[in-house]
C-alpha cells in the first residue's frame, strides 16, 4: 500500500466515523424532541425508551442485522444466514463498500450502518408515546432492529431485488424513514389513541407538549446530525469528485430543511391563523426526510423546493391523521412516512438514473414488508404481555408506572411538606380541551 493510498484509507475511515458520530447525535435529537412534545408526566419514560432502543439497536445489529443486510446474494429476497453456520466467505463479504472494499475500515462501515438502524427505531418511539408499555416497546425493538429493518435494507443497500430493479434511495428516505413510520403506524393501529384525544362525536382535542424549548433544541440537533446522515452516505471523501459531492449534499440538506420550515410555517399561518411552532419543527424534519432520498442531484434551489413540498405535506398529513383518529403525539408518521414517500418519488425529477416505476415498486415493497411484519409482531406482543398501560397508569403518567420516578418532581408533584394529595399537576393536561384547527 503506497503512502498516498494509506492517507486516502485513513481519511475515508475518519470521515466515515465522524459522520457516524453525527448520526448517533441524532439519538439525542429524537430524545429531546419527543420529551418536549409529550406531557411532563411521561418524560422520563420516553427518555428511557430512547436510550434503551439505541442500546438494543446497536446490539441486535451487531449480532444479526448487519450480516443479514450485507452478506446475502445479489438480487435475492430472503437474506443469507450462512454466517450463523460459520461460513467464513459470507462473513468476509460483509461491507457496504462492495466487493472492491475496503477503501476504509470495515469497522467504520459497521459503525456508520448501526446508527442508521437506531434512527429507524427512534421514529417509532414518538408515535406510540404516553400509553405503551415500556417492555412491550423494547421487545418490538429487538425484532425491528435485528430482522425487519435489515431485510428491507438488504433488498436495497445490500444488493437485493430492489437494487436490481433500479430503486434509488441515496441515504434512506424510504429505507430508513418510511420504514420507521410504517412500523410506527402498525403500532398505533394496535395500540389505539390516548385517552381524551378524541371525542365520541368525532371532535379532536389538543394535548399540548410540556416543553417546546426542548422540542426546538431536539429539532436543531436532528438538523445538525442530518449532515452526517446524508453526508456520510457518499461513502468516500478522499478524491476531488467525492469531496465536491459531499459539499453539494450538505448544502442541499440544509436548504431542504430551511424550505420545509418556511413552507410549514406559512401554511400553518394561513390555515390556523397562528404561527404554530410544532408545525415549523415538523416542517424542518419533513424537509430533511424529503431530500434524503437524493441530496446530491438537485441544485440548492431545487432542494429548497423539495423540502418545501415536504413541509406542506407534513402539515396536511398531521391534520389528516388526526381526522382518521390515528394518534401520533409527535407527528412522526407524517414527518417520516409521508415526507419519506414524497422524497423517494422526487428522485427522478432531478436524477436521470432513476425511474418513477422503480421508485413506486420500492415504496410498495418496503412499506408492505415493514408494516405487515411489524403488525404481526405487535399483535404477538399484545397477546403475550399486552402493549398498553392501564387507564389509571395512563392518567397518573407512565413515568411513575414504568420507571418509578418523575422527570420534573419539583414541578409536577403538588404534595409539598406533607400537604396536598400527591397527585401530579400535569395530569390535568390529559383532559379534553377545545381545539383550534390543529392537532397539537
Amino acid at each position: 500500500m503506497t503512502e498516498l493510498t494509506e492517507l486516502s484509507y485513513a481519511l475515508d475511515t475518519f470521515y466515515f466515523l465522524i459522520c457516524g458520530v453525527l448520526v448517533m447525535w441524532m439519538a439525542a435529537g429524537f430524545s429531546m424532541l419527543e420529551a418536549g412534545l409529550v406531557r411532563s408526566k411521561n418524560t422520563a419514560e420516553i427518555l428511557t425508551k430512547n436510550i434503551a432502543l439505541f442500546a438494543i439497536a446497536c446490539t441486535m445489529y451487531l449480532l444479526l442485522g448487519y450480516y443479514l443486510m450485507y452478506s446475502s446474494p445479489a438480487g435475492g429476497i430472503l437474506p443469507n444466514l450462512g454466517f450463523m453456520l460459520g461460513d467464513e466467505n459470507t462473513v468476509a463479504a460483509v461491507t457496504a463498500g462492495g466487493g472492491d472494499a475496503p477503501y476504509y475500515s470495515m469497522r467504520a462501515d459497521f459503525f456508520f450502518q448501526v446508527v442508521f438502524v437506531a434512527t429507524a427505531m427512534s421514529i417509532v418511539s414518538g408515535a406510540v408515546a404516553e400509553r405503551m408499555k415500556l417492555w412491550a416497546f423494547l421487545a418490538f425493538a429487538v425484532v425491528m432492529t435485528g430482522v425487519i429493518y435489515p431485510v428491507s435494507g438488504y433488498w436495497t443497500w445490500g444488493g437485493g431485488w430492489l437494487s436490481e430493479v433500479g430503486f434509488s434511495d441515496y441515504a434512506g428516505s424510504g429505507i430508513v424513514h418510511m420504514a420507521g413510520a410504517a412500523a410506527a403506524l402498525a403500532g398505533v393501529l394496535v395500540l389505539g389513541p390516548r385517552k381524551g384525544k378524541y371525542g365520541k362525536d368525532g371532535s379532536i382535542f389538543a394535548i399540548p407538549g410540556a416543553n417546546l424549548p426542548l422540542a426546538t433544541l431536539g429539532t436543531f440537533i436532528l438538523w445538525m446530525g442530518w449532515f452526517g446522515f446524508n453526508g456520510g452516505s457518499e461513502l468516500k471523501v478522499s478524491d476531488v469528485s467525492s469531496a465536491n459531492n459531499m459539499a453539494q449534499v450538505l448544502v442541499n440538506t440544509n436548504a431542504a430543511a430551511a424550505g420545509g420550515v418556511i413552507a410549514a410555517l406559512i401554511l400553518a399561518k394561513a390555515w390556523f391563523r397562528k404561527a404554530d411552532l410544532t408545525m415549523a419543527l415538523n416542517g424542518a424534519i419533513a424537509g430533511l426526510v424529503s431530500i434524503t432520498a437524493d441530496p446530491l442531484s438537485p441544485s440548492a434551489l431545487g432542494a429548497t423546493l423539495i423540502g418545501a413540498i415536504g413541509g406542506l405535506l407534513v402539515v396536511v398529513a398531521i391534520v389528516g391523521l388526526d381526522k382518521l383518529k390515528l394518534d401520533d403525539p409527535v407527528g412522526a408518521i407524517s414527518a417520516h412516512g409521508v415526507a419519506g414517500i414524497w422524497g423517494v418519488l422526487a428522485v427522478p425529477l432531478t436524477n436521470d438514473g432513476a425511474t418513477f416505476g422503480a421508485q413506486i415498486i420500492g415504496i410498495v415493497g418496503i412499506f408492505a414488508w415493514v408494516f405487515v411484519a411489524s403488525l404481526v409482531v405487535w399483535l404477538i406482543i399484545k397477546a403475550i404481555m399486552g402493549v398498553r398501560v392501564s387507564e389509571e397508569e395512563e392518567y397518573e403518567g407512565v413515568d411513575l408506572a414504568e420507571c418509578g420516578l418523575e422527570a420534573y418532581p419539583e414541578f409536577t408533584t403538588s404534595k409539598v411538606h406533607g400537604g396536598g394529595t400527591g397527585r401530579s399537576r400535569s395530569e390535568g393536561l390529559g383532559q379534553p380541551q377545545p381545539m383550534t384547527p390543529r392537532p397539537q
